[in-house]
Protein backbone atom coordinates (compact mmCIF):
# COMPACT_ATOMS: atom_id res chain seq x y z
CA UNK A 1 0.00 0.00 0.00
CA UNK A 2 1.16 3.57 -0.30
CA UNK A 3 1.32 5.72 2.94
CA UNK A 4 0.24 8.77 0.44
CA UNK A 5 -3.06 7.33 0.01
CA UNK A 6 -3.78 6.54 3.98
CA UNK A 7 -4.96 8.70 6.99
CA UNK A 8 -1.94 9.01 8.36
CA UNK A 9 -1.48 9.04 12.71
CA UNK A 10 1.64 8.51 14.22
CA UNK A 11 2.81 8.43 18.08
CA UNK A 12 5.84 10.97 19.00
CA UNK A 13 7.72 9.74 21.54
CA UNK A 14 11.72 9.70 23.20
CA UNK A 15 12.48 6.82 23.43
CA UNK A 16 9.40 5.16 20.80
CA UNK A 17 10.99 1.86 19.51
CA UNK A 18 8.95 0.26 22.55
CA UNK A 19 5.91 1.60 21.92
CA UNK A 20 3.14 -0.85 20.54
CA UNK A 21 0.60 1.89 19.69
CA UNK A 22 0.86 1.34 16.05
CA UNK A 23 0.30 -2.72 16.73
CA UNK A 24 -2.71 -1.12 18.41
CA UNK A 25 -4.12 1.09 16.08
CA UNK A 26 -3.51 -0.77 12.83
CA UNK A 27 -5.80 -3.34 14.49
CA UNK A 28 -8.45 -0.96 15.51
CA UNK A 29 -8.16 0.11 11.62
CA UNK A 30 -8.65 -3.49 10.01
CA UNK A 31 -11.48 -4.29 12.50
CA UNK A 32 -13.24 -0.88 11.79
CA UNK A 33 -12.38 -1.34 7.89
CA UNK A 34 -10.33 2.65 8.36
CA UNK A 35 -7.68 3.00 5.58
CA UNK A 36 -4.73 3.84 8.04
CA UNK A 37 -0.85 4.34 7.75
CA UNK A 38 0.59 4.66 12.06
CA UNK A 39 3.86 6.04 12.25
CA UNK A 40 6.53 6.02 15.33
CA UNK A 41 8.19 9.43 15.37
CA UNK A 42 11.43 10.31 17.58
CA UNK A 43 11.92 13.38 18.70
CA UNK A 44 14.00 15.89 21.73
CA UNK A 45 12.80 18.77 23.55
CA UNK A 46 14.58 20.74 20.84
CA UNK A 47 12.37 19.58 17.29
CA UNK A 48 9.13 18.57 19.11
CA UNK A 49 6.76 21.19 18.36
CA UNK A 50 8.31 21.22 14.63
CA UNK A 51 7.84 17.87 14.42
CA UNK A 52 3.92 18.88 15.92
CA UNK A 53 3.79 21.23 13.54
CA UNK A 54 5.08 19.60 10.14
CA UNK A 55 2.69 16.56 10.46
CA UNK A 56 -0.42 18.13 10.32
CA UNK A 57 0.79 20.87 7.54
CA UNK A 58 1.61 17.45 5.34
CA UNK A 59 -2.11 16.23 5.91
CA UNK A 60 -1.55 14.14 9.16
CA UNK A 61 -4.59 13.37 10.98
CA UNK A 62 -3.89 12.35 14.57
CA UNK A 63 -1.10 12.75 16.81
CA UNK A 64 0.08 10.20 20.44
CA UNK A 65 2.03 11.79 22.71
CA UNK A 66 3.57 9.98 24.50
CA UNK A 67 6.46 10.32 27.30
CA UNK A 68 8.36 12.95 27.51
CA UNK A 69 5.87 15.56 25.52
CA UNK A 70 2.74 15.34 27.12
CA UNK A 71 3.35 18.41 28.63
CA UNK A 72 4.41 19.98 25.50
CA UNK A 73 1.54 18.50 23.86
CA UNK A 74 -0.55 20.73 26.70
CA UNK A 75 1.09 24.15 25.68
CA UNK A 76 1.00 23.57 22.07
CA UNK A 77 -3.20 22.76 22.20
CA UNK A 78 -4.83 25.60 20.98
CA UNK A 79 -8.24 23.54 22.23
CA UNK A 80 -8.03 21.82 25.19
CA UNK A 81 -10.74 19.55 26.95
CA UNK A 82 -11.24 19.39 30.34
CA UNK A 83 -9.85 16.44 31.28
CA UNK A 84 -6.36 17.69 29.41
CA UNK A 85 -6.80 20.76 31.83
CA UNK A 86 -7.06 18.92 35.01
CA UNK A 87 -4.26 16.76 33.91
CA UNK A 88 -2.17 19.41 32.52
CA UNK A 89 -0.81 17.34 29.60
CA UNK A 90 -1.96 15.86 26.40
CA UNK A 91 -1.89 12.49 24.83
CA UNK A 92 -4.22 13.31 22.12
CA UNK A 93 -3.28 15.79 19.21
CA UNK A 94 -5.55 16.67 15.84
CA UNK A 95 -6.48 19.48 13.93
CA UNK A 96 -10.14 20.56 13.54
CA UNK A 97 -10.47 24.51 11.49
CA UNK A 98 -6.75 24.87 11.32
CA UNK A 99 -6.95 24.82 15.20
CA UNK A 100 -4.99 22.31 17.31
CA UNK A 101 -6.80 20.60 19.62
CA UNK A 102 -5.56 17.69 22.61
CA UNK A 103 -7.10 15.18 24.77
CA UNK A 104 -5.90 13.50 27.77
CA UNK A 105 -7.84 9.90 27.20
CA UNK A 106 -5.41 7.39 29.86
CA UNK A 107 -8.33 8.43 32.66
CA UNK A 108 -10.99 6.99 30.20
CA UNK A 109 -8.99 4.31 28.97
CA UNK A 110 -8.31 3.50 33.28
CA UNK A 111 -11.85 3.77 33.67
CA UNK A 112 -12.93 1.46 30.67
CA UNK A 113 -10.47 -1.02 31.97
CA UNK A 114 -11.79 -1.06 35.26
CA UNK A 115 -15.64 -1.47 34.00
CA UNK A 116 -14.35 -4.65 31.80
CA UNK A 117 -12.69 -6.13 35.07
CA UNK A 118 -15.56 -5.92 36.69
CA UNK A 119 -15.03 -3.05 38.51
CA UNK A 120 -17.02 -0.28 37.91
CA UNK A 121 -15.36 2.40 40.63
CA UNK A 122 -19.64 3.56 41.51
CA UNK A 123 -20.43 2.99 45.54
CA UNK A 124 -16.85 1.77 46.08
CA UNK A 125 -14.07 2.83 47.92
CA UNK A 126 -11.19 3.91 45.71
CA UNK A 127 -7.53 4.34 47.19
CA UNK A 128 -5.05 6.47 44.71
CA UNK A 129 -1.56 5.81 45.23
CA UNK A 130 0.43 8.89 43.51
CA UNK A 131 -0.68 12.76 42.85
CA UNK A 132 1.57 13.26 39.98
CA UNK A 133 1.05 13.63 35.95
CA UNK A 134 -0.45 9.99 35.52
CA UNK A 135 -2.94 10.60 38.60
CA UNK A 136 -3.76 13.99 37.02
CA UNK A 137 -4.52 11.83 33.79
CA UNK A 138 -6.97 9.48 36.00
CA UNK A 139 -8.71 11.57 38.93
CA UNK A 140 -11.49 13.00 37.05
CA UNK A 141 -13.23 10.18 35.05
CA UNK A 142 -12.60 8.21 38.83
CA UNK A 143 -14.28 10.75 40.50
CA UNK A 144 -16.91 11.67 37.78
CA UNK A 145 -17.97 7.65 38.02
CA UNK A 146 -19.12 8.56 41.81
CA UNK A 147 -17.67 6.30 43.84
CA UNK A 148 -18.18 6.35 47.93
CA UNK A 149 -14.74 7.61 48.31
CA UNK A 150 -11.71 8.21 46.63
CA UNK A 151 -8.59 9.04 49.00
CA UNK A 152 -5.50 9.88 46.83
CA UNK A 153 -2.21 9.33 48.57
CA UNK A 154 1.60 10.51 47.47
CA UNK A 155 5.09 10.19 49.07
CA UNK A 156 4.49 14.13 48.94
CA UNK A 157 1.21 14.60 50.67
CA UNK A 158 1.36 18.39 49.79
CA UNK A 159 0.79 17.58 46.05
CA UNK A 160 -2.25 15.12 47.12
CA UNK A 161 -3.50 18.05 48.99
CA UNK A 162 -3.34 20.12 45.52
CA UNK A 163 -5.19 17.45 43.34
CA UNK A 164 -7.14 17.22 45.65
CA UNK A 165 -7.72 20.98 45.19
CA UNK A 166 -7.71 21.02 41.57
CA UNK A 167 -10.75 18.20 41.60
CA UNK A 168 -12.75 20.53 43.90
CA UNK A 169 -12.04 23.40 41.69
CA UNK A 170 -13.84 21.18 38.50
CA UNK A 171 -17.41 22.10 37.93
CA UNK A 172 -20.18 19.43 39.30
CA UNK A 173 -16.70 17.34 39.82
CA UNK A 174 -17.31 16.41 43.51
CA UNK A 175 -21.33 15.36 44.69
CA UNK A 176 -23.05 14.52 47.62
CA UNK A 177 -22.00 10.63 47.12
CA UNK A 178 -18.41 11.11 47.32
CA UNK A 179 -16.12 11.50 49.87
CA UNK A 180 -12.75 13.40 48.74
CA UNK A 181 -9.58 13.42 50.72
CA UNK A 182 -5.62 13.32 50.30
CA UNK A 183 -2.71 12.30 52.47
CA UNK A 184 0.30 11.21 52.33
CA UNK A 185 1.39 7.10 51.99
CA UNK A 186 0.34 6.55 55.36
CA UNK A 187 -3.05 7.53 55.10
CA UNK A 188 -4.25 3.86 53.65
CA UNK A 189 -6.24 2.82 56.29
CA UNK A 190 -9.52 1.40 55.59
CA UNK A 191 -11.19 -1.00 53.81
CA UNK A 192 -10.60 -0.93 49.73
CA UNK A 193 -12.32 -1.88 47.02
CA UNK A 194 -9.91 -1.27 44.35
CA UNK A 195 -6.64 0.26 44.60
CA UNK A 196 -4.69 2.15 41.70
CA UNK A 197 -1.03 2.92 41.93
CA UNK A 198 -0.35 5.55 39.41
CA UNK A 199 3.57 5.98 40.10
CA UNK A 200 6.21 4.54 38.20
CA UNK A 201 7.15 2.52 41.04
CA UNK A 202 6.64 -0.56 38.66
CA UNK A 203 9.32 0.24 36.64
CA UNK A 204 11.72 -0.20 39.28
CA UNK A 205 10.02 -3.17 40.51
CA UNK A 206 9.23 -1.43 43.54
CA UNK A 207 6.14 -1.10 45.69
CA UNK A 208 5.21 2.36 46.75
CA UNK A 209 3.43 1.35 49.89
CA UNK A 210 4.45 1.91 53.36
CA UNK A 211 2.57 -0.49 55.07
CA UNK A 212 0.16 -2.96 54.63
CA UNK A 213 -3.24 -2.81 52.85
CA UNK A 214 -6.94 -4.27 53.49
CA UNK A 215 -8.98 -5.24 50.87
CA UNK A 216 -12.14 -6.00 50.82
CA UNK A 217 -12.15 -10.26 51.33
CA UNK A 218 -15.00 -10.40 49.04
CA UNK A 219 -14.64 -8.41 45.72
CA UNK A 220 -11.75 -6.05 45.83
CA UNK A 221 -9.03 -5.31 42.33
CA UNK A 222 -5.44 -3.72 43.19
CA UNK A 223 -4.46 -1.92 39.78
CA UNK A 224 -1.29 -0.85 38.60
CA UNK A 225 -1.13 1.53 35.26
CA UNK A 226 2.65 0.20 34.72
CA UNK A 227 2.67 -3.28 32.41
CA UNK A 228 5.12 -5.87 31.28
CA UNK A 229 5.56 -9.51 31.44
CA UNK A 230 5.21 -10.18 35.16
CA UNK A 231 3.39 -8.98 37.95
CA UNK A 232 5.17 -5.87 39.48
CA UNK A 233 6.13 -6.03 42.68
CA UNK A 234 3.05 -3.43 43.94
CA UNK A 235 0.49 -6.14 42.27
CA UNK A 236 2.78 -9.41 44.29
CA UNK A 237 2.27 -7.26 47.34
CA UNK A 238 -1.71 -6.76 47.19
CA UNK A 239 -2.31 -10.39 46.41
CA UNK A 240 -0.65 -11.46 49.40
CA UNK A 241 -2.59 -8.54 51.19
CA UNK A 242 -5.81 -10.07 49.80
CA UNK A 243 -6.45 -8.56 46.62
CA UNK A 244 -9.22 -10.95 44.88
CA UNK A 245 -8.21 -9.56 41.07
CA UNK A 246 -4.63 -7.85 40.25
CA UNK A 247 -4.06 -6.10 36.95
CA UNK A 248 -1.95 -4.25 34.95
CA UNK A 249 -2.29 -1.53 32.93
CA UNK A 250 -2.30 -3.14 29.46
CA UNK A 251 -6.00 -2.98 29.30
CA UNK A 252 -5.56 1.03 29.99
CA UNK A 253 -2.95 1.43 27.33
CA UNK A 254 -5.22 -0.52 24.73
CA UNK A 255 -8.44 1.65 26.31
CA UNK A 256 -6.95 4.72 25.94
CA UNK A 257 -6.17 4.34 22.73
CA UNK A 258 -9.51 3.05 21.22
CA UNK A 259 -10.45 7.15 22.83
CA UNK A 260 -7.53 8.46 20.48
CA UNK A 261 -8.71 6.53 17.46
CA UNK A 262 -12.82 7.00 18.15
CA UNK A 263 -11.66 10.85 18.34
CA UNK A 264 -9.64 10.77 15.08
CA UNK A 265 -11.67 8.41 13.30
CA UNK A 266 -15.63 8.68 14.52
CA UNK A 267 -15.01 4.41 15.24
CA UNK A 268 -15.33 2.78 18.46
CA UNK A 269 -13.42 -0.34 18.32
CA UNK A 270 -14.09 -3.32 20.46
CA UNK A 271 -10.61 -3.79 22.70
CA UNK A 272 -11.83 -7.39 24.40
CA UNK A 273 -10.75 -9.36 21.29
CA UNK A 274 -7.36 -6.98 20.85
CA UNK A 275 -6.33 -7.62 24.80
CA UNK A 276 -4.38 -10.93 24.52
CA UNK A 277 -3.94 -11.65 21.15
CA UNK A 278 -1.24 -7.98 20.84
CA UNK A 279 -0.14 -8.84 24.17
Amino acid sequence: MNPNTLIRCAVVGNPIAQSRSPEIHTAFAKQTNVSLHYDRILADHNDFSDHVRGFFAQGGKGLNITVPFKELAFDMAQVRSPRAELAGAVNTLWMENNVLHGCNTDGVGLLNDLIRLGFNPTNKRVLLIGAGGAAKGVALPLLSAQPTHLRIVNRTPQKAHDLKALLLAQPTALTAATSLESGDLQATEGTWDIVINATSSGLQQQSPLEQPLLFNSEHSLAYDMVYGPEPTAFLQECAQAGATVCADGWGMLVGQAAESFFIWHGHEPAIAPLLESLR
